[in-house]
């Protein structure tokens, strides 16, 4: 279900999307505000675009989103503070918190209205570390800061 309502979602961004660079054109005068001049084929046209918006939006989902594993060694007691405070830098401030599994979200209302709210990252415990999952591009940059924080503590910005 989870990916049937990614995919709705990113078919209305990307249709909205371009309706705001038509009418971004229109009312600059770089187009007639009418589908016949605005594409080639006109409303033939309009369909083809609806038909390659919504095979994106539905491959989209499944590239879009990963799972990573995290390894961070120690104790939960003993990283919790540190992980939180490394999260809380990157404007991640933590939703839930079950056992030793974690949610985060984006601070900034508006940043995650930017992302259609699909910011969360869950970090699920596992033997070596965690398991973290969420937006892919997302997921690398914190799974690299956590990493790195973790295996140069020596070297800690975020002890603070």
């Amino acid at each position: 279900m989870k990916y049937l309502v990614r995919s709705v979602k990113y078919f209305i961004w990307f249709a909205l999307i371009l309706a705001i660079i038509m009418m971004i054109m229109g009312f600059l005068g770089i187009v007639e505000f009418n589908l016949e001049s605005m594409f080639r084929d006109g409303m033939k046209s309009v369909w083809q675009i609806v038909i390659l918006f919504a095979v994106v939006a539905l491959v989209y989902p499944l590239t879009g989103f990963r799972k990573y594993d995290v390894i961070i060694p120690g104790e939960f007691s003993e990283i919790r503070d540190k992980f939180l405070r490394i999260m809380e830098s990157k404007d991640y401030v933590l939703e839930t918190e079950e056992g030793e599994d974690m949610t985060f979200r984006l601070r900034s209302k508006a940043l995650r209205a930017f992302k259609m709210f699909e910011d969360r990252i869950t970090f699920t415990r596992t033997p070596t570390g965690f398991e973290a999952e969420g937006l892919r591009k997302i997921v690398v940059r914190i799974v690299s800061a956590l990493e790195y924080a973790f295996r140069n503590e020596e070297k800690d910005d975020y002890s603070k």
